[in-house]
């Protein structure tokens, strides 16, 4: 059989149809290669051989003992049958039970005086200790040494135990990988044989051997050491080569130019840089100075100023004759960018314009609820390149919007656009743009380099100068409700002190949410059953409760994201000027607004949030010169998960830190996976939390192999195995990155 083809061959050939069918539907296994690669989740010992009198409850153990006496029995009518086997080993009795068509193999073989080794989990029925259904092997008595063997041999194996499905159990998917085991000698190794030999790697078919049908702990460790290293080092090719081919398109290089804009802004900043913002920015402009398009993930914490340092690159792009369009992934954020990156530029923002600077340029919004007019002139400024910089929504991305020289597109919070999006707006460039994209949820090392891979990562960690520092406390509202009293208390104080407050629901709770009447009523039922299925706490609701009630006599107003634009921004204008006090919002706060007098954020039902979510929202306070205070508003159960992420985040404002125990808790919810992608993962071994050494030794290998090597000329075999990895759908994924 050819080498490449049995992995490819289906299940069905060799396992039967009705098996074939359950491994398709429920595991997603369809060859022998998938099946192969489906490895054990853990192993389980039989253990050293346990007297009869000592047996632990619950725990797999293997004894050695006599058939003492063996019976059927008849139950239900006559209908079933049922084998009770009793064991003695001179130290005590054990019973064994088999039941339906599993009795006639054991009847036959387990004949009073026979000696044979079983292994199974000991339970109790009837106040007896007993093992159900247990695998065992007969001992034949007439050659002890042989015997001894067998005895060592069967007790020190170790069980695989697989990922399994209700219609498919462990033990025989452990029995269809027996079948196709043969085939893991036709593995392709993609793995150079110098990169194999130089790290001391075991050979591929052997790793899939150890794995499987391990003799030994130490041949577990050997296998996944050589499985996880393919997996991140078969990625971090496909990655390196994503970066390779982008290296090779063409862009126009955006230079600095000596007293221009750039200049212009800078000498009347009245602060200066931090020593992160200067690295970062010397960073980007290196990028854009070169003839192929920038592809950078700008990644900082909240109010870290990474906005400082888009806007310093877009400004170097209008200097070098380009434009700049800035992505945001609301309406709110995009006036809000408007809003500030024009008072940051001042007269700059005002070229063309009376009272302008004359090294100006034109700063435009487009978002979908503009007026026609507006709109009209915003699109007319972009195609005339009269505008340096637009900023806006997807409406950005509409057929109709034209630009003069797209030469920088900066995306805020990748995670909220689709891939299809960003790609969208790279192509209207006459050349691809150079691309900048940011976030501030922090993500660990190991994360950017396999979900953000085709990006190089700059990081901004230092916050600027005058910054708070915010407390932050969790407030268990059910087992203590005057602690929750105490919360509203608190924000008044601070409104009394002359600063405001934020109060975050999760949901909006308007007529439209409940507009299925029947579900209404179905979750009010649910709820009264079990409070933990109420519906998660509303704005509406709970802004008209404080006007009422804990909040009377202060400025309560409301933002949500079914709220006409004109009045979202009318709203968010009153906040930032201090004429509103209080703030009840769902997360359209969540990302890039500032109003540094807000000093106060209550949290509701704050458990129903992610924890990137509640730093995200934290950020929100604290922006100003007083300190900033967030409570955590929770029913959760002190022991519950739910309260650990509460605990965690009140624990520490280091995103980074934050970020790692919110994969630690999900697990990555396979980061690779659904979320980013829509398709399944190929990880099945690593995991990105533990494995950060792996990939990044991967990661150095796969650089120098493919600036070696771009088409993997030389190395067919890695060549194969990438095709097999890339199938269209992750194909596509990781080319939009």
């Amino acid at each position: 059989m050819d080498r490449v083809s049995s992995f490819d061959e289906p299940l069905k050939k060799l396992l039967g149809g009705a098996t074939a069918k359950v491994m398709a539907e429920h595991l997603d296994l369809h060859t022998v290669g998938d099946l192969l690669h489906h490895y054990p989740r853990r192993y389980e010992e039989r253990g050293k051989l346990t007297a009869l009198a000592d047996l632990p409850l619950d725990e797999h153990v293997t004894v050695v003992a006599q058939v003492a006496d063996a019976r059927i029995l008849m139950f239900n009518n006559g209908r079933g049958k049922r084998l009770e086997v009793t064991l003695t080993d001179g130290s005590g009795r054990l019973q064994l039970v088999f039941f339906g068509h599993g009795v006639h193999k054991p009847h036959k073989e387990l004949l009073p005086g026979r000696q044979a080794m079983f292994a199974g989990k000991v339970s109790v029925f009837n106040r007896k200790m007993q093992l159900a259904h247990p695998t065992y092997q007969l001992l034949d008595a007439s050659d002890a040494d042989e015997a001894t063997e067998a005895v060592d041999a069967f007790a020190g194996r170790l069980l695989p135990i697989y990922p399994a499905c209700k219609q498919l159990d462990s033990w025989r998917i452990a029995k269809a990988v027996d079948a196709v085991l043969p085939s893991a000698q036709d593995a392709v190794d993609p793995l150079p044989a110098s990169l194999r030999e130089g790290r001391g790697f075991t050979p591929l078919p052997e790793a899939l051997l150890k794995v499987h049908r391990p003799q030994t702990k130490a041949d577990v460790e050997d296998a996944k050491a050589r499985l996880k290293w393919d997996e991140a080092f078969v990625l971090q090719v496909a990655l390196a080569r994503r970066r390779y081919a982008d290296t090779q398109l063409p862009a126009v290089a955006r230079r600095p130019v000596a007293d221009g804009l750039l200049d212009a802004f800078d000498a009347k900043l009245p602060f200066t840089l931090t020593e992160g913002q200067e690295k970062v920015s010397k960073e980007i402009f290196d990028d854009l100075a070169t003839e192929h398009p920038m592809h950078r993930l700008l990644q900082g914490e909240v109010g870290s100023g990474k906005t400082m340092v888009a806007l310093r690159a877009m400004l170097t792009v209008v200097d070098a004759g380009g434009q700049a369009a800035m992505l945001a992934p609301t309406e709110v954020l995009a006036q809000q960018h408007h809003r500030s990156i024009t008072e940051m530029m001042g007269e700059l923002a005002e070229g063309g314009m009376l009272g302008g600077s004359d090294r100006g340029t034109k700063v435009v919004l487009l978002t979908g609820s503009m007026g026609m007019a507006a709109r009209r002139q915003a699109l007319l400024d972009l195609v005339t390149g009269e505008a340096g910089i637009v900023i806006g929504t997807h409406a950005l991305i509409e057929d109709k919007v034209q630009f003069h020289d797209l030469g920088l597109v900066v995306v805020d919070e990748q995670h909220r656009f689709g891939v299809e999006q960003r790609d969208a707006l790279r192509s209207k460039g006459n050349q691809p743009p150079h691309l900048l994209v940011m976030t501030a949820t922090p993500i660990p090392r190991t994360v950017a380099m396999t979900v953000f891979g085709d990006l190089e990562t700059s990081v901004l960690d230092q916050l600027p100068a005058g910054r708070s520092p915010i407390a932050s406390h969790v407030v268990p509202a059910k087992d203590k409700p005057h602690f929750l009293a105490r919360a509203w208390e608190r924000v008044r104080e601070e409104v009394e002190n002359g600063h405001q407050a934020y109060v975050v629901c999760p949901r909006i709770g308007d007529d439209a949410e409940e507009a299925d009447g029947k579900k209404g009523k179905a979750k009010k039922k649910a709820a009264d059953e079990d409070p933990e299925k109420r519906p998660p706490l509303a704005v509406l609701e709970i802004a008209d409760e404080l006007r009422k009630g804990a909040l009377a006599g202060l400025t309560v107003e409301v933002l949500h994201g079914r709220m006409h634009p004109d009045e979202k921004d009318d709203v968010m204008r009153r906040f930032a000027a201090g004429d509103v006090d209080v703030l009840v919002a769902t997360t359209v706060i969540e990302v890039g607004v500032n109003v540094p007098n807000a000093t106060a954020m209550v949290i509701m039902d704050a458990d129903r949030f992610g924890v990137s979510q509640l730093h995200q929202l934290r950020g929100r306070v604290g922006r100003g010169s007083a300190p900033g205070l967030c409570l955590l508003v929770s029913e959760a159960h002190e022991a519950s998960p739910a309260r650990a992420r509460l605990s965690a985040v009140a624990a520490t404002l280091d995103g980074f830190e934050l970020s790692r125990i919110d994969l630690e808790q999900r697990r990555e919810g396979d980061v690779l996976g659904q979320a980013q992608s829509g398709v399944r993962s190929s990880l099945r071994m690593l995991t990105v939390i533990d494995d950060e050494e792996v990939i990044a030794a991967a990661r150095e290998e796969a650089v120098a192999i493919v600036a070696a090597d771009p088409e993997l000329e030389h190395l067919p075999e890695l060549r194969t195995v990438l095709a097999a990895l890339l199938d269209k759908d992750r194909e596509e994924y990781l080319d939009k990155g």
